[in-house]
């Protein structure tokens, strides 16, 4: 213990062992900092171990006084100290306030710092779309760069557009041969385990990407039974049920509210995605789906309640079947001229919705009171569902079987020619035997598939469900009419009995629909049959190294 006081004595007689004031480094002039520990002192006592010393100085732009010895401290320059034992004054400091950018973070101050004005100003974050994903911007229509436009011009900042991968198509449409080449099965619907798709697989595609064409067979469904309940109320051979005409008025206006709320959805989705919806049209499956929307609004003007009209303008069944002439003109066009789009290479149960337009059609004209243009359009359909009835009967040429999920499909079968019976009745004054014949070609395709218990069995739900409802009305009408020209108990029962099922099926696969949408919100998964790359993929190149053989023996001598 003496030693140890004996050193302290000397260490302060002393000036060799004095501590030494090592050299500052330059510190920044922020205001709001107090007090610093800046410097240190290293022990170089020849006895006891080292120690470090910390001392206080302000950082303020002041001048500091230690005994004689005066110098700037925030400079290059190195501040000398006097011994401990001499007396430190200080003069009083000059402070330099620097100023605060708005919206810089600031350092919490100590309680000797006065109040800052900065001190509640939030953070200012730069706005920016870099967060936004960008990889749909593909599909987006070029209308979006008028907007990107507008925001420059209101001083927005607008980042720059995202490089297109080589493989994405924006301006080219995409050749029949890669729908063929990168799906497969018989809708053309699944990607083939060598593509890759354009959109990204690792997240939920936007909502009207993933809205297909075929959600307009929910308006075929609905709209034909306004036609159904509309004759089951006038039939005169079911009178005995005394069905008011109130509900064909309700089911009118409610297929009038879907058809328009599914057309409003996917009239945005042209608007902001026209890509996908230019790749479905060029789709050699889900071409056929552009029928669907005419041929509801086809079943509306047949389905109209006598309240509200009991006669409807020629002009009407002009307007409603110009598009779907247009329609045929390309596809019957394509079936026959060959090349990838045959129809003996697409042929698929949903090209019945490119005939059954055309019965409808006739259907209508003939109500109207039309006799040439609905006779042509029936002639059209008759030739082609000829055609096709046979090369689908023969099966694809794949030979490839529907999934599951696409057994709805065949009821199609029964569509054409239920509504063909109706459509040739109507143009000869009654149900004569042409139109038996083909009434009883309806009928008995129904009963084929219905007792198909395999066919019901095991099934996922989708939105192809709604094939079953369609052909199901249709020949239920149709055995309505039948049963007024030939009226005894089995017609009416098996009218009444078949209304009924449609009536069932509808209900129950409308509130399917609701449940899948809102509810499980499975019901529209992503799209991969408009997600394929305009050209096939690059192959894989696989580069072997090999190690270079020794030299031998002569070459060595050489």
């Amino acid at each position: 213990m003496e030693t140890g006081g004996n050193q302290e004595d000397s260490r302060q007689n002393n000036p060799e062992v004095t501590p030494q004031l090592i050299e500052l480094p330059r510190f920044p002039q922020v205001s709001g900092i107090s007090a610093v520990k800046a410097s240190r002192f290293v022990d170089g006592g020849t006895g006891g171990a080292n120690r470090v010393h910390s001392a206080p100085i302000s950082i303020q732009s002041t001048k500091t006084v230690l005994g004689d010895h005066s110098r700037s401290w925030y400079g290059d320059e190195i501040l000398n100290a006097s011994p401990a034992s001499e007396p430190v004054t200080t003069r009083p400091s000059v402070s330099y306030p620097q100023p605060i950018v708005k919206g810089m973070p600031y350092i919490e101050a100590s309680s000797s710092m006065n109040y800052s004005p900065y001190r509640d100003t939030p953070l200012m974050i730069p706005k920016s779309n870099s967060l936004r994903d960008t990889r749909f911007n593909s599909f987006r229509t070029r209308a979006s760069i008028i907007g990107r436009q507008f925001s420059s011009i209101w001083g927005e900042r607008v980042d720059p557009e995202p490089t297109e991968p080589r493989n994405v198509a924006v301006n080219a449409a995409v050749a029949v041969d890669r729908y063929f080449d990168a799906l497969e099965g018989p809708e053309l619907d699944t990607l083939r385990p060598s593509e890759e798709p354009v959109l990204p697989e690792d997240r939920l595609w936007p909502f009207l990407l993933r809205y297909p064409i075929s959600s307009f067979g929910i308006c075929l469904g609905t709209s034909s039974q306004a036609i159904l309940w509309k004759n089951l109320a006038t039939g005169s051979s079911i009178k005995f049920l005394h069905i008011s005409l109130a509900v064909n008025y309700a089911l009118w206006c409610i297929s009038i509210a879907i058809i328009a709320l599914i057309a409003s959805i996917y009239s945005l989705k042209m608007i902001i995605y026209f890509e996908a919806t230019r790749r479905e049209y060029y789709h050699p499956v889900r071409v056929n789906f552009f029928f669907a929307p005419w041929i509801a609004l086809l079943f509306l003007a047949i389905g109209v309640p006598p309240s509200i009209a009991n006669t409807l303008p020629h002009a009407l069944w002009y307007v409603l079947m110009t598009p779907i002439f247009c329609l045929e003109l390309k596809i019957y066009g394509q079936w026959m001229s060959g090349g990838q789009r045959r129809l003996s290479k697409v042929a698929n149960p949903s090209n019945h919705l490119s005939i059954v337009g055309n019965f409808v059609g006739a259907l209508l004209g003939a109500s109207m009171g039309l006799k040439e243009g609905p006779i042509f359009f029936f002639a059209i359909g008759l030739a082609h569902y000829i055609v096709l009835f046979v090369t689908l009967y023969q099966r694809l040429p794949t030979n490839e079987t529907l999934p599951k999920e696409l057994h709805p499909v065949f009821f199609l079968f029964v569509a054409a020619p239920s509504v063909a019976s109706m459509a040739w009745a109507r143009l000869q004054g009654s149900f004569d035997h042409g139109s038996r014949i083909v009434y009883f070609i309806a009928l008995f395709l129904y009963f084929s598939l219905v007792v198909r218990v395999n066919f019901f069995r095991g099934v996922r739900f989708s939105i192809a469900w709604w094939a079953y409802t369609f052909p199901m009305t249709g020949a239920a009408i149709a055995t309505i009419r039948y049963a007024n020209e030939v009226n005894n108990v089995v017609t009416r029962m098996l009218a009444v009995v078949l209304s009924g099922v449609s009536s069932l099926a509808v209900t129950c696969i409308l509130l399917t629909t609701v449940f899948h949408a809102f509810v499980l919100q499975d019901l529209f998964p992503n799209d991969v049959a408009i997600a394929i790359s305009n050209s096939p993929p690059e192959p894989r190149r696989w580069f072997h190294l090999r190690e270079s053989p020794e030299p031998s023996i002569g070459s060595r001598i050489c």
